[in-house]
């Protein structure tokens, strides 16, 4: 029987989608779905809700709750890893309180600034340890991350942990429908190409019956940054740089010097940006959850639809070798010619038989790639500090993250640093 491990099964809404669309696509029919999660109770809570959709769906695959990480994946040929290292409480509440001490704000610090940087040095041990585990009883398995920070972990369980990874985002799929919406434009017949890092893939082209959209693009953005809406910053960087952004404004004002600014208070009200934006969110979550725990897991008449999540499209497309085209997140093996080597990169991508198949993208606008290899520097700075345990590749790290830098000096930064490896203690591993 084959099968797909879901790592992070907790995460019950995740897990329903990926797991409930893989219960609805006829070529998965008599897999089993793995679930492991570290939390008991959650993990319960997940096996008993997709037996309520496969039970109403009718599905043949069959769900198996694990205690034990390495027998869940054990001789699975598709893993999906949906965890979250320290949670809301502490590690996330850490991540912002510390910062403001130094007047360092941020809005969702889960990609790069120093509140990445921490949640990829709290994550990376773990996902080492998935893949140790992977070497062992399923070496050949295709590793789906939804896990931010995307880029880095990605990175790090291709070149690291010698598993074929591919990284997994919403942004790519929404970018071009969210971005007509919110402009009154129509997207019907609208060809695009997106390619860039993750977060801030660029929206290269856009067109219509062979008609370059981005005109029209431009001139509603300069109409709609005259009222206050909620993509601000997204619509400036395009007006600013020439090219919209996958991620939304809320992330990118964090991922950039010009936004955030404590001599500049002003802009946080121009451009709309919410502040603390995190852990608001996370507490709605939980809220939402309690509420929802119900509806989702004590329904024995629980209906799924399938989503627009890749996962299931991804393992249909290998099973069937009917082609599916995805953005993913891969290893830039020259893909993206002006961008590092090293890095993880975010580009249309061919799934088939032969698994996926990352596709040429060549230059990007000068102006797209500067942009960003400044966030490239403090992703591979901080794997640098995760694979070698050295405190000045922290140090290095945060220095190199442009809205850190751009607000607090060098001393502070290597302060910050040592106030968050303290305050995180042992959700960190030591460094030298």
């Amino acid at each position: 029987m084959s099968k797909i491990t879901f790592i992070g099964a907790g995460s019950s809404v995740f897990a329903k989608n990926v797991l409930g669309d893989c219960m609805m696509t006829p070529a998965l029919q008599g897999f089993e779905l793995a679930l492991f999660d570290i939390d008991p109770v959650r993990l319960s809570e997940s096996e008993t809700m997709l037996n309520h959709i496969k039970n109403t769906s009718g599905s043949s695959c069959v769900i198996k709750s694990y205690a034990d990480r390495k027998e869940a994946l054990r001789g699975a040929k598709y893993v999906v890893n949906a965890i979250q290292v320290g949670g809301y409480d502490p590690c996330t509440i850490t991540d912002f309180e510390v910062p403001k001490k130094y007047g360092l704000r941020q809005t969702i610090a889960d990609t790069v600034g120093i509140g990445g940087i921490f949640r990829n040095l709290r994550t990376i041990p773990v996902m080492l340890d998935f893949a140790k585990d992977m070497q062992e009883v399923c070496p050949d398995a295709l590793f789906l991350n939804y896990t931010n920070p995307m880029a880095v972990l990605t990175n790090v369980m291709n070149t690291h942990g010698g598993i074929q990874t591919v990284g997994l985002c919403h942004s790519v799929q929404v970018c071009v429908r969210d971005l007509f919406k919110n402009l009154g434009m129509d997207t019907e017949g609208v060809k695009s190409k997106i390619a860039g890092i993750n977060h801030m893939a660029w929206l290269l082209e856009v067109s219509k019956d062979g008609v370059d959209l981005y005109p029209e693009i431009k001139r509603r953005a300069r109409e709609k940054q005259q009222e206050k809406h909620h993509d601000m910053v997204r619509l400036e960087m395009m007006l600013k740089f020439g090219y919209y952004i996958t991620e939304s404004s809320e992330h990118n004002a964090e991922y950039h010097p010009y936004f955030i600014k404590r001599n500049y208070p002003e802009l946080i009200d121009r451009f709309n940006i919410p502040l603390d934006e995190y852990p608001r969110r996370c507490v709605n979550q939980i809220e939402n959850w309690n509420k929802r725990r119900d509806e989702l897991v004590h329904n024995p008449e629980l209906q799924h639809n399938r989503t627009h999540e890749y996962a299931s499209y991804i393992f249909e497309a290998i099973e069937t070798n009917v082609p599916f085209k995805i953005g993913g997140n891969v290893m830039n093996t020259g893909l993206i010619t002006n961008l590092p080597r090293e890095a993880c990169v975010e580009v249309p991508c061919l799934v088939d038989r032969s698994g996926v198949t990352p596709t040429y993208v060549g230059d990007l606008p000068p102006q797209c790639a500067a942009l960003n290899r400044t966030n490239i520097n403090t992703q591979l700075l901080t794997i640098e500090a995760a694979i070698t345990k050295k405190r000045e590749h922290i140090y290095h790290a945060a220095m190199l993250d442009p809205h850190t830098a751009a607000e607090l000096s060098m001393d502070d930064i290597v302060a910050m640093c040592d106030d968050l490896i303290e305050a995180h203690g042992d959700w960190l591993p030591k460094y030298n």
